[in-house]
């Protein structure tokens, strides 16, 4: 460890892979977990292998036998980077099923790169506008896997009570995923890392980020909220994503945060200001997203 990383602390505390460093003080008031976690409401526990697993036999899997990959199609090039980023950042929505535990391949396949975790060094710092945020220590590649949007998955029902007791002063963490299918059903997933939670939940909001958002199901049907570089990224350049899920609106896949009570009443035409942006991007919209549709 360098003299740099000697000065800093480690908030994961040991639970990732690569430590999460942070050398401004700072007083955790959530418990650390890099992975989401079971919460009230939801019927399923996403630590739990709900999914079936490939036969392959190879060291890495090919789409013509894979059924893992049938399922959802080559999500990843042979590196590791996320497919499909041909336009922008933003636009991927295809859903993503990664090997899992069931599976026969090797640990060494290349469908398998959420399920490894955090692999980058990152620093969660103090802003000099928009309180804490994350930047990261090294240069990511386009497509890179990033690090997951964890915390307690949450039904709706809970989701909209913790919604509804938070007020307007109040951070909220709360993202409400909402993924169609094919077939016309509608599945969504709610992910709260208020008091459960990793990295993810320092990220800031930005009109024009360097993340997107991906749902990646690997053992569970309950999906890991995973972010991929959307561009390269540079040494200690903070990390952002669009907490409206930005050019997916009305794709497959949408990814949207929630506000609270006050903060929706003063969004309507006759009430008052938003929640201001201060992303600095060119074209920041000057607001925060804001979703209604838990509160309704």
């Amino acid at each position: 460890m360098n003299a740099l990383n000697k000065r800093m602390v480690d908030i994961s505390d040991g639970l990732e892979d690569v430590p999460v460093l942070c050398k401004d003080p700072i007083t955790l008031t959530f418990k650390y977990c890099p992975e989401n976690v079971q919460g009230p409401g939801c019927a399923v526990d996403p630590s739990e292998v709900t999914l079936p697993g490939c036969s392959c036999l190879s060291r890495s899997c090919c789409p013509e036998s894979c059924s893992c990959l049938q399922t959802g199609g080559q999500a990843y090039h042979a590196t590791g980077a996320l497919l499909g980023l041909n336009r922008t950042g933003s636009d991927y929505s295809s859903p993503v099923f990664e090997c899992n535990a069931l599976c026969s391949c090797s640990d060494s396949c290349s469908n398998r790169v959420v399920q490894k975790g955090l692999q980058l060094s990152l620093e969660v710092f103090h802003t000099s506008n928009r309180g804490w945020g994350v930047r990261t220590l090294q240069q990511i590649p386009r497509g890179t896997f990033v690090c997951e949007y964890a915390g307690e998955v949450v039904s709706f029902v809970e989701a909209r009570g913790r919604q509804l007791s938070q007020s307007a002063e109040e951070n909220n963490y709360i993202i409400a995923v909402v993924e169609h299918a094919g077939s016309g059903s509608v599945t969504k997933t709610f992910v709260d890392p208020t008091r459960v939670g990793n990295v993810g939940r320092f990220l800031n909001h930005s009109c024009q980020p360097n993340l997107v958002m991906v749902p990646v199901r690997v053992h569970s049907v309950v999906p890991s909220l995973a972010l991929f570089a959307a561009r390269d990224v540079r040494t200690e350049e903070e990390l952002t994503f669009d907490y409206s899920g930005g050019c997916r609106k009305q794709q497959p896949a949408e990814t949207t945060t929630t506000q609270s009570p006050a903060v929706a009443e003063a969004s309507r035409p006759n009430g008052q200001q938003r929640k201001p942006c201060r992303c600095g991007a060119e074209k920041c919209t000057g607001f925060l997203p804001l979703d209604l549709s838990i509160l309704n």
